[in-house]
């Protein structure tokens, strides 16, 4: 990454991960008056809807699209997606050691497109990739402790959650060289 951003002063960075979105409450603790026990209705739907998601590094702003699966073909439209928004930028990815992140749309992608590089994080090591942190603060403000009627509710309001924030996460300033963050 140092090398990158000395490279590419105006270089963007972005943590890349996906999710699967079901149908589902997702539950988590919380406070409630002695006597009255939450109910949290769920479903009996197994309804669900891939998400890929980009957070970039540099400016906190989210891009994210549902996808029908997790695969090589759908990671590199993905990425494809997101060169469009920034055509003309140096791009470094990163991402986990899935799969998909490494078959041959990928690998074609990325010879055809020699200003995006590839950063795989070590293996297990989920709290690593930015957008994990993306993905929980969505569930938690989107899906935990209820369930809305209709999958395609639930994802438009998890897409909406999304596009409405700024995620700035200190990942640059966790792990990047002091030096290198004060020519930022």
């Amino acid at each position: 990454m140092t090398d990158f951003l000395q490279d590419h002063p105006n270089g963007q960075i972005f943590g890349l991960d996906e999710m699967s979105l079901y149908l589902q409450a997702t539950t988590t603790r919380l406070w409630a008056p002695r006597g009255q026990t939450p109910v949290v209705r769920v479903s009996g739907q197994r309804d669900h809807v891939h998400l890929y998601g980009a957070l970039n590094l540099r400016t906190g702003h989210e891009f994210a699209l549902p996808r029908p699966a997790l695969t090589s073909i759908e990671t590199a439209d993905f990425v494809r997606d997101l060169l469009c928004c920034y055509p003309d930028q140096p791009i470094l990815l990163l991402w986990d050691r899935a799969n998909w992140h490494k078959g041959e749309a990928v690998r074609d992608l990325l010879a055809a497109h020699p200003h995006v590089e590839t950063v795989f994080f070590p293996p297990a090591s989920p709290d690593l990739n930015p957008q994990e942190h993306v993905w929980s603060l969505t569930r938690a403000g989107v899906s935990h402790n209820h369930t809305l009627p209709h999958l395609s509710t639930q994802l438009w309001s998890l897409l909406r959650f999304l596009s409405d924030r700024l995620f700035t996460f200190n990942w640059l300033e966790h792990y990047a060289p002091p030096i290198l963050l004060r020519q930022l």
